[in-house]
């Protein structure tokens, strides 16, 4: 899909596994965040390079940026809290206000089309089918247990997804006339 309206650029973050890191937590992984007690819960350390690569990519896209993510009501308010406790918004500039939550996956396709979401950088395969006929550029993030889908690009770490998302900008500004 290309932006064909010339519509700006716009970008969508998920939150777990792509910026929080529950499977490096020190004591136990994803359920030291998921069941932990509170202060277990905020020491859940940062995907690395996931602050300075989302700081970068939020100026390069205007401040147009996202945080959107699946998870019931308690996951929800812990994820917040971390959020606020690693300064998350203050750090990258995406506002507090730019944060989306659905109960579902695919649900995250309906945050996509309401804020005309151009680029997603997400984990998961099913994000992706949900999203690939809506966001014209889809970033799987992470090692993945098979080939990655073609109407995504599958970036490793936040090193490659910063290079690959920027590389789409870059073409899209080119197809546009604009330095």
């Amino acid at each position: 899909m290309n932006n064909t309206w010339n519509r700006p650029n716009r970008i969508g973050i998920d939150i777990g596994r792509v910026i929080i890191d529950g499977s490096s937590h020190p004591s136990g992984g994803d359920t030291a965040f998921f069941q932990g007690d509170e202060q277990t819960m905020l020491a859940t350390p940062e995907v690395p390079g996931a602050i300075e690569t989302i700081t970068r990519l939020v100026d390069a896209f205007d401040g147009e940026a996202w945080l959107v993510s699946k998870c019931g009501e308690r996951v929800q308010g812990r994820s917040l809290r971390w959020l606020a406790h690693r300064e998350l918004f203050t750090r990258t500039g995406i506002p507090e206000r730019n944060t989306r939550f659905c109960k579902k996956r695919p649900e995250k396709r309906i945050h996509a089309e309401k804020l005309r979401l151009t680029h997603f950088i997400d984990d998961k395969v099913d994000v992706h089918r949900a999203l690939h006929d809506v966001v014209d550029h889809c970033f799987l993030f992470g090692e993945q247990r098979g080939p990655a889908p073609g109407f995504t690009t599958h970036v490793l770490d936040w090193a490659s997804t910063e290079a690959a998302v920027m590389s789409t900008l870059a073409q899209s500004q080119a197809a546009h006339g604009k330095r």
